[in-house]
């Protein structure tokens, strides 16, 4: 019997997170990647498939540590979506564990104002 590799599982349970939770014009879905060296973030209307806003730490310049970069690119995003009159998000971790760089960017997209 051949055991599911990490990205099987992880796209499994993407899958099944994605059959509940979707996004509107009103509350978009926060929806998170996470690469072994990045971390991306889009904010989406799934009812017209449209991304309405993303962020990502491959335009930070800094040279800092993945954890710190993942806290700017929530805050990046938290800001554009004030900018744009977006407060309530809906929070689609991925199939990630809701641990280190994704909890940091969730926390980070709170503290600059998003509800979720």
């Amino acid at each position: 019997m051949i055991k599911n590799s990490k990205v099987q599982k992880r796209n499994r349970l993407h899958k099944k997170i994605r059959s509940t939770i979707s996004g509107t014009a009103e509350r978009p879905r926060l929806s998170v990647f996470r690469s072994n060296k990045f971390i991306y973030a889009q904010l989406i209307n799934d009812e017209t498939r449209v991304t309405l806003l993303q962020a990502s730490d491959r335009t930070l310049t800094d040279k800092v540590p993945k954890l710190e970069r993942a806290s700017k690119v929530g805050g990046l995003l938290g800001d554009a979506a004030k900018k744009a009159n977006i407060s309530q998000v809906v929070f689609d971790r991925g199939g990630f564990a809701y641990k280190g760089r994704v909890r940091a960017l969730a926390e980070a997209a709170r503290e600059s104002g998003l509800i979720f």
